[in-house]
């Protein structure tokens, strides 16, 4: 059997006019920042009852590590998905966390000589359905942030403060010797692309809220301090300190 294989460059040629045009046109997200800051959170306890006020995500992400009482993953993203912008953040999306996956395991394998071409041809895709972020919108990533991102510039941060210091847990757990690090991305440039994933509600990744950045002009490191956790079993492990680094994304 003869099996016929488009050149990854013939593809791109397809569909390249009309992703250009779109390009050309993108629009930019509403600001979700703004929608959904200042956070009000209502907190009930037999002792008392009282209302928090989070000016900012990094305010939010700075009361949950000083175990101060603050949303949970599952309010949090409860508040999140209630939000009009946010649902217009997902509505646009037409991919779920799978496409990610694939992406990743193309972008990642060195083997596959057919397939080198692949990731290209699926970020290609992707950009298709991204659109530029807001100024001064706040984005999270848990763990030590890879110099390989800057180079191929796109990573995939989150909107929910939990999903970024549960992955900042399972960094800090797998590496011996590895501080405990947490991320604040501040968009600061006007052609960050991204689109935010669509999870299935059905499953525990919903919870995840998810961004992934496509293409960008500069990641920098602004800003660097400790935070020391009230609770040293602060997410079930030992911390005796968390790093807090904030970057500013053009």
């Amino acid at each position: 059997m003869i099996q016929l294989r488009a050149h990854p460059n013939a593809m791109m040629k397809l569909f390249g006019n009309k992703s250009q045009q779109r390009a050309a046109t993108r629009p930019t997200l509403p600001s979700l920042e703004d929608s959904l800051y200042p956070l009000t959170w209502s907190y009930f306890s037999e002792l008392n009852n009282r209302n928090f006020k989070f000016n900012s995500s990094v305010d939010l992400l700075s009361a949950i590590i000083c175990t101060e009482p603050a949303p949970s993953q599952q309010d949090f993203y409860q508040l999140l998905y209630a939000d009009e912008v946010y649902q217009q953040w997902i509505n646009f999306t037409v991919f779920g966390r799978y496409i990610q996956r694939s992406f990743a395991a193309f972008y990642s394998q060195s083997e596959d000589s057919f397939n080198t071409d692949m990731p290209d041809i699926l970020r290609h895709e992707l950009m298709r359905h991204s659109q530029y972020l807001p100024m001064e919108q706040g984005l999270f990533f848990g763990g030590k942030l890879p110099l390989q991102v800057r180079k191929d510039k796109l990573f995939t941060t989150t909107l929910n403060p939990w999903t970024a210091l549960i992955n900042a847990k399972h960094f800090t757990k797998a590496s011996s010797n590895t501080p405990f690090i947490v991320n604040t991305v501040k968009v600061k440039g006007k052609e960050v692309l991204a689109f935010a994933v669509r999870h299935n509600k059905r499953t525990s990744e919903r919870l995840r809220s998810e961004v992934m950045v496509l293409d960008f002009k500069e990641l920098r490191l602004v800003h660097e301090r400790e935070i020391i956790p009230a609770n040293p079993n602060f997410l079930d492990i030992q911390i005796s300190q968390a790093i807090l680094r904030d970057y500013e994304l053009r």
